[in-house]
C-alpha cells in the first residue's frame, strides 16, 4: 500500500516540482539578464496551451518515441525513488534519451537530424561519467543498490569530490544549458531552431515538456545521492547544483561539440578515474 502511495505521489508531485524548477530557471535567467521575465507558472501555461492544440505530425511514429521517452524517464525516476540498482537506472535513463533522439531522426527534418546527431555526441560525453559514478557507489558500499547509501556512515560526497564536480558538468549537459546547448536552442533565430523537437507541436511537444519536468527531478536526485544519508542536506545540495547550472548558462557562450567531447573524455573522465583509483587503493567503505 505504501509503495502505491509513493508511486502516486511521484507521478503527481514530480511534474509539479519540475514545472516550478523550469519556471525558476526562466525567472532567474530573466533577472540575470536585467528583464522581468515570465510568471513562475509559465511552463504550466505553455503545456496547457499545447495540449489544447491539434496533434499534427510529420511521421506517425514520432509520437510513439515521445511516449517511450516519457515512460522511461518516469521509470528511471521511480527506480531512483525506490532505491533500486543504480547501474540499471542509468541504462533505463539512457533508453529514454535514445528514444528522443530516434524520434527526432524519424521526422526527416534537417534541423531535427542535426540536433539528434549532436545529442548523440552529448550522450557519448556524459555516459562514461555516469558509469564511473555507479562504480564509485559499488566500491564504497559493495553493491549497486541505492538503499545502501541511506545506511552509510558518511556521505558519498566526502569520498567522491572529483566525481561530484564531473556530475555538475553532466547536469549542465543533460539540461542542455550553455555552454553545452548545441543540440537545441533557447531562441528561434538560432540555426537549429529547436533541434530534435523542431517538428513537434501540440500534445506531442507537451508530452516532451512534461517528460522534461520529470527529468529535472531525476537529475537533481542524482546530485542528492551524494549526501543521501542526510536527506535535508542532500536536497539542498541538489537545489544549489541546479541554481549553479542556471548561473553558468547565463555567463557562458555555446561551444563546439568537439570541445565538449574533449572536455568529457579528458578532464571529466580523468578526474573521475583518479577518484575511482583512490577508492580502490584506499579500500574505504561507507558500510
Amino acid at each position: 500500500m505504501n509503495d502505491i502511495l509513493t508511486i502516486i505521489l511521484v507521478l503527481i508531485g514530480a511534474p509539479i516540482l519540475g514545472c516550478l524548477a523550469s519556471g525558476i530557471d526562466r525567472k532567474l535567467t530573466a533577472r540575470l539578464q536585467g528583464r522581468v521575465g515570465p510568471p513562475l507558472l509559465q511552463p504550466y501555461y505553455d503545456v496547457r496551451k499545447l495540449l489544447s492544440k491539434d496533434n499534427i505530425v510529420v511521421n506517425p511514429s514520432q509520437n510513439f518515441y515521445v511516449i517511450v521517452y516519457l515512460a522511461f524517464i518516469i521509470l528511471s525516476l521511480l527506480m531512483l525513488v525506490f532505491k533500486q540498482d543504480f547501474l540499471m537506472i542509468i541504462f533505463v535513463y539512457t533508453v529514454a534519451s535514445v528514444a528522443l533522439v530516434v524520434g527526432g531522426m524519424s521526422t526527416g527534418s534537417p534541423y531535427a537530424r542535426i540536433g539528434s546527431s549532436r545529442e548523440i555526441m552529448a550522450i557519448l560525453s556524459y555516459e562514461p561519467v555516469l558509469i564511473l559514478y555507479a562504480l564509485a557507489i559499488y566500491l564504497l558500499t559493495g553493491t549497486f543498490k541505492l538503499s545502501a547509501l541511506l545506511d552509510a556512515s558518511s556521505p558519498l560526497l566526502m569520498y567522491t569530490p572529483l566525481i561530484f564536480i564531473a556530475m555538475i558538468v553532466v547536469l549542465n549537459i543533460k539540461l542542455k544549458k550553455s555552454p553545452f546547448d548545441y543540440s537545441t536552442s533557447h531562441h528561434g533565430h538560432q540555426e537549429l531552431i529547436k533541434g530534435m523537437t523542431t517538428e513537434y507541436g501540440g500534445p506531442g511537444f507537451a508530452t516532451i515538456e512534461i517528460a522534461h519536468f520529470y527529468e529535472y527531478v531525476f537529475l537533481t536526485g542524482l546530485i542528492f545521492l551524494f549526501w543521501a544519508s542526510a536527506p535535508v542536506i542532500g536536497v539542498l545540495i541538489g537545489i544549489i547544483a541546479y541554481l549553479l547550472v542556471i548561473v553558468i548558462d547565463n555567463i557562458t557562450a555555446r561551444v563546439y561539440w568537439q570541445w565538449m567531447l574533449k572536455l568529457s573524455w579528458t578532464i571529466l573522465l580523468v578526474i573521475s578515474l583518479v577518484n575511482i583509483a583512490f577508492l580502490y587503493v584506499s579500500g574505504v567503505k561507507l558500510i
